[in-house]
């Protein structure tokens, strides 16, 4: 597995904890600690997005051309596989 691979699979995994513990709150919305468990997981996500971003490029269309380029048009993007 690529280093690409292995940052898209923490994203994914860091990802799918935030969702789950979304689910979970929609029906505990009093549960404190999966309300803490949520705030701690979308920080962990939002890292894996940004560290991502950092070595592979833009994951979104809202993040391309933060730089000097047009690097939305870098291969391979997100979706395809990798």
């Amino acid at each position: 597995m690529t280093e690409q691979q292995q940052a898209m699979q923490e994203l994914r995994r860091r990802e799918f904890a935030m969702i789950d513990a979304g689910m979970y709150l929609d029906g505990h919305p009093e549960d404190e600690t999966a309300l803490q468990y949520f705030r701690a997981m979308s920080k962990k996500h939002q890292q894996a997005e940004e560290m991502y971003q950092k070595h592979f490029g833009p994951l979104y269309l809202s993040n391309a051309g933060t730089g000097k380029r047009w690097d939305w048009i870098d291969e391979p993007w997100p979706w395809e596989g990798v």
